[in-house]
């Protein structure tokens, strides 16, 4: 099993949909590439996101990229749906080279490559959001999400 990071705004809508991915194992929501080590406070140049541990034996980092790309907004800085701030900035994070690598081929095989907005780096922080927010739309289904729910239905697997 690998991890990845997905920041694409508000971490609710990232992690109900990823979740129910082909060969992804788990989820967490979290901040990732903070200058803190704690929750303390305000967000401190985090950016919510989901870690995610896969298979890559049955999905790739660069599949992960496809998937990921049908539920944010590529060219918005520091902005998806109604979430505004640079905490809803989108971004791949990884400690495993190979990984960026694998997520910034992705991104320059886009034909708008200059325009995209997300950022590709190490990881070089992570904190692990509060229980609340793990999995808060499968406990509170009705809370704010900026993926449809169309998009957010559009891939079940029966173990999640």
């Amino acid at each position: 099993m690998e991890v990845v990071y997905f920041a694409g705004g508000c971490l609710w809508g990232v992690q109900a949909f990823i979740k129910t991915l082909p060969g992804v194992t788990y989820t967490e929501a979290g901040r990732a590439n903070g200058r803190s080590h704690t929750l303390e406070g305000d967000y401190d140049g985090y950016a919510e996101c989901v870690k995610t541990g896969f298979d890559p034996e049955v999905v790739t980092v660069r599949e992960l990229m496809g998937y990921f790309f049908e539920i944010i907004d590529p060219y918005s800085l520091n902005k998806q749906g109604q979430d505004v701030g640079k905490k809803y900035r989108t971004g791949v994070y990884s400690e495993n080279p190979d990984h960026l690598k694998e997520a910034t081929v992705f991104l320059k095989s886009r034909v708008d490559y200059d325009r995209i907005m997300v950022e590709v780096l190490p990881l070089t922080n992570y904190v692990r959001s509060a229980e609340e927010h793990q999995d808060r739309l499968d406990r509170c289904p009705n809370d704010y999400c900026h993926i449809p729910n169309e998009i957010l239905s559009k891939y079940t697997r029966e173990d999640v």
